[in-house]
C-alpha cells in the first residue's frame, strides 16, 4: 500500500501565475513549454442550462504564446490514478458506468480506442458490447448535433472510466442540448438500462430546487455530479439531495507517496435550495436541513491534470491533451462505485459512503487547501473530517464505495 500524505503543497510543487502553471512531473511536454494556460471548454451556462466542467490545460512558452501539446500523453495515466487511489486489485467485472453529457461527440468511440490502446487496456467497442452511444431517447442513429467543447468533455469522461475501471462497460447518453430538462431525460434513460450501476454527470448550473431532481433520485445506482470549477459556491445537480457531490483535489505523486490538498477551484458550500438527503452528518457539515457539497472528492486541479485523447479539434487543439476540473473527479468516483459494493445495497450509495466517515482505511482525509472565503470556514477550507471542497476525502480502495 502506498503511503498517502494529505498536507500543503510546497511552493515549488505548483507555481500558478496568471492562470499559467508549471507542468507536473507526470507525462512529457515539448521543450518549448514553460507553463500551461487553463481553459474551460464550455461557456458559463445561462439560467435553466448547464455548463460542462472540463478544463483543458494548454501549453505556453515563457512569453505566454501558445505551444504545441506533447505528441504523447501528458498528465496522470490509468496506472497513476489506480495507484493513487489504491485500486490496483479492483475490477468492475462488466458493470456499466453511464456518462451523461450534452451534444454529440462523433468520434467518441474511435478516440476511446486510441486511449485504451495507448495504455494497454482491453478494447471497449460497440462490436464487443463494451461501449454504446445513444441519444437521450435511446436512439443510436438520431443523435444530437456535434459540439467541440462537449466532445472534449465526453472524451475526458469515457477516458476516466477506462482509467479507473478498465473492465467496466460504458454507456454514453448524449442529451439533445445542455438544458436541465434534456440532461434529466438522459439520466432517466441511463437509469433504466440493464447493468447500469453508476451515472456520472460532469456538468452543473445554478443551485436550484427543481422537480427535475427526481430524475437523479435512483436508489441502488451511484449518481455522481461535479461540484463545479469556480471555487466556493454551490451548483446543481451536485446539490440535489440524492446525488453524490464530487469535489476536487490537487494531487502530486512522488517517492513519499500521494499528496492531496483541496483544489482552489472546487465548488462547495451549503445549498439553500435543496434539502438534506438524510444521511449527511449535520454536526459536521453545519448545514442543518440542507444538502452540503461535496460528499467525496478526487483529483481535479488542471495543474496536476490527467491525460486524455480527443481528435475533435477545438481552438486548434486535438490529440493528446491534459485536462482538469471537477469533470475529472465525477467519472473517477462513479467508476470507484462501480467496483465497490454500495450499489448492491439497494439504498443510496452516498449513504453507504457516509457510514464510513472518518475511517482512514477507506477514505483519505484531505486536511489542507481552500477554495475561497466563507463562514463557517469548513465550507471552503480543507481540514480534519468533512469539509466543503473535498467532502469526506478521496478513495482508499473501494471499501467506502
Amino acid at each position: 500500500m502506498r503511503r498517502r500524505v494529505f498536507a500543503a503543497l510546497s511552493a515549488a510543487a505548483v507555481l500558478c501565475l496568471s492562470n499559467v502553471a508549471l507542468a507536473p512531473a507526470a507525462g512529457a511536454a515539448p521543450s518549448s513549454v514553460a507553463g500551461y494556460r487553463n481553459v474551460p471548454v464550455c461557456a458559463r451556462a445561462p439560467a435553466g442550462m448547464a455548463s460542462c466542467f472540463a478544463i483543458r490545460s494548454d501549453p505556453v512558452t515563457a512569453q505566454g504564446a501558445a505551444a504545441p501539446h506533447a505528441a504523447g500523453p501528458s498528465g496522470y495515466t490509468p496506472a497513476d490514478l489506480r495507484s493513487a487511489y489504491e485500486l490496483e486489485s479492483s475490477t468492475g467485472d462488466g458493470a456499466t458506468v453511464a456518462i451523461v453529457d450534452a451534444y454529440d461527440d462523433p468520434v467518441a468511440e474511435a478516440d476511446l480506442a486510441v486511449y485504451r490502446s495507448e495504455f494497454g487496456l482491453p478494447a471497449c467497442t460497440t462490436a464487443n458490447g463494451c461501449f454504446r452511444k445513444v441519444s437521450q431517447t435511446g436512439s443510436e442513429t438520431a443523435l444530437p448535433p456535434p459540439n467541440g467543447g462537449w466532445a472534449q468533455e465526453i472524451s475526458l469522461d469515457v477516458d476516466m472510466v477506462s482509467a479507473i475501471c478498465p473492465d467496466c462497460h460504458i454507456l454514453l447518453v448524449e442529451a439533445q442540448a445542455p438544458t436541465l430538462d434534456d440532461l434529466a431525460a438522459a439520466v432517466r434513460y441511463a437509469a433504466k438500462q440493464p447493468g447500469v450501476v453508476a451515472i456520472s454527470n460532469s456538468y452543473g448550473g445554478d443551485d436550484v430546487s427543481d422537480p427535475l431532481a427526481a430524475a437523479y433520485d435512483q436508489p441502488g445506482i451511484a449518481v455522481t455530479a461535479s461540484t463545479g470549477d469556480s471555487g466556493y459556491g454551490v451548483s446543481a445537480p451536485a446539490s440535489f439531495p440524492t446525488v453524490v457531490a464530487v469535489g476536487g483535489t490537487s494531487m502530486t505523486m512522488g517517492s513519499l507517496g500521494v499528496t492531496e490538498t483541496a483544489w482552489s477551484g472546487a465548488g462547495s458550500g451549503c445549498s439553500r435550495a435543496n434539502v438534506d438527503p438524510g444521511y449527511q452528518d449535520e454536526a459536521a457539515t453545519l448545514c442543518p436541513g440542507h444538502k452540503a457539497t461535496a460528499d467525496v472528492s478526487a483529483v481535479a486541479d488542471p495543474n496536476t491534470g490527467v491525460a486524455v485523447y480527443d481528435s475533435y479539434a477545438v481552438e486548434g487543439y486535438s490529440g493528446w491533451l491534459r485536462f482538469g476540473g471537477t469533470s475529472v473527479s465525477s467519472p473517477i468516483i462513479a467508476s470507484v462505485y462501480a467496483m465497490g459494493t454500495a450499489v448492491s445495497v439497494g439504498d443510496y450509495p452516498g449513504a453507504v459512503t457516509w457510514s464510513h466517515a472518518g475511517d482512514p482505511t477507506v477514505l483519505g482525509d484531505v486536511t489542507a487547501g481552500r477554495n475561497g472565503v466563507c463562514t463557517p470556514t469548513v465550507w471552503c477550507r480543507g481540514g480534519p473530517g468533512w469539509d466543503g471542497p473535498t467532502g469526506l476525502g478521496s478513495p482508499r480502495g473501494t471499501g467506502a464505495f
